[in-house]
């Protein structure tokens, strides 16, 4: 009976195709992928385990945070701490990055993670997720600062996430190396592989944005999602379709399977806040930039690519567009104007 390639064995492949590989990698994307069986299975679980509903606490962005959140940041913790494959990692669940403990082996690399994207949507039983990013530590450091994760997103070595939704799926890619999607077989107990080298039509008709913000957005913004919603008798010519999913990793994972553009932008009420945009650059913005540009397509703030910012801390927010090129292409253009 044929098996398929399983996400082990084609990271070994990989592997195999990389001068001075010694498998550190491979075992760094082996732990993500533990941790997400388990946190797929806690999801799937839900109220029969009790670990819906909120924590009663927040995180560091001032967020109420679910159960799960708490739960699932410790099966992260608890996956990459210990194997020697990580010399520090960072939650967007945590207020500070998290020190490995003294007797811990170090590895090579640095993790940062949003362990449970979408988390409002958990009670209502809609598709949430988990999102990683991973980066070289630098050489010789085994106690890493803050600063050593603040590296531009177009430093990332991998980045992915992991959808629970009807299947769960790991998605995720290496710089170069485009983006492939694995499914998971939960009586196999493997990820398999289902889709290679994912490409992101250039044109769509599809766009996704919370419409609820629209007396804040800037000019650019009421400006395309007008003609937008003109249709075919607007200046674009074409009907457009808007989804809204209020999942980050739900609405990348439908852009990279059929296309489209999805904009979480600043506006004013954020800039009222003292808030620069909603999502975070280092759990979010980075990984989901590296899968979308992978696939060919692209990601921008509305005036500048995301993967070029200078971090400024592990906790900082961006606006946010991306999807099918041409389309983040037309947006970007008219924050020039």
């Amino acid at each position: 009976m044929h098996i398929g390639t399983t996400l082990t064995n084609y990271i070994i492949e990989t592997q195999r195709q990389i001068q001075g590989a010694t498998g550190e990698f491979t075992g760094l994307l082996n732990d993500i992928a533990v941790a997400c069986k388990k946190i797929s299975d806690l999801v799937n679980k839900g109220d029969l385990i009790g670990v819906l509903g909120s924590a009663g606490s927040e995180n560091i962005q001032g967020e109420t945070q679910k159960k799960l959140d708490v739960i699932t940041n410790e099966v992260f913790l608890e996956a990459l701490a210990h194997n020697g494959h990580v010399a520090g990692l960072a939650s967007e669940e945590m207020d500070e990055i998290y020190k490995l403990p003294s007797d811990a082996p170090r590895g090579h690399y640095l993790v940062l993670f949003d362990p449970l994207d979408g988390s409002s949507n958990i009670d209502v039983n809609v598709s949430v997720g988990t999102i990683f990013s991973i980066i070289k530590a630098p050489e010789g450091v085994t106690h890493p600062t803050t600063e050593d994760f603040l590296k531009p997103g177009a430093e990332q070595c991998a980045a992915g996430y992991c959808l629970y939704g009807p299947s769960t799926m790991m998605v995720f890619a290496t710089r170069g190396r485009g983006v492939q999607m694995f499914t998971l077989d939960k009586d196999f107990g493997e990820f398999l592989l289902t889709h290679e080298d994912v490409k992101i039509p250039e044109d769509t008709a599809e766009f996704a944005i919370n419409a609820s913000n629209s007396r804040f957005w800037e000019a650019p913004i009421k400006r395309y999602v007008d003609e937008c919603l003109a249709g075919k008798d607007g200046p674009r010519g074409k009907d457009f379709n808007m989804r809204w999913i209020a999942s980050m990793v739900a609405e990348v994972h439908r852009i990279l399977t059929r296309g489209g553009v999805f904009m979480y932008p600043v506006d004013e009420k954020l800039k009222a806040n003292g808030q620069g945009g909603k999502l975070r650059l280092m759990y979010e913005a980075n990984p989901m930039g590296l899968l979308i540009e992978q696939a060919g397509g692209a990601c921008t703030t509305g005036r500048e690519r995301i993967l070029s910012l200078q971090p400024e801390g592990v906790h900082q927010r961006v606006p946010v567009i991306l999807g099918s090129k041409n389309e983040v292409d037309r947006i970007t253009s008219y924050h020039a104007v």
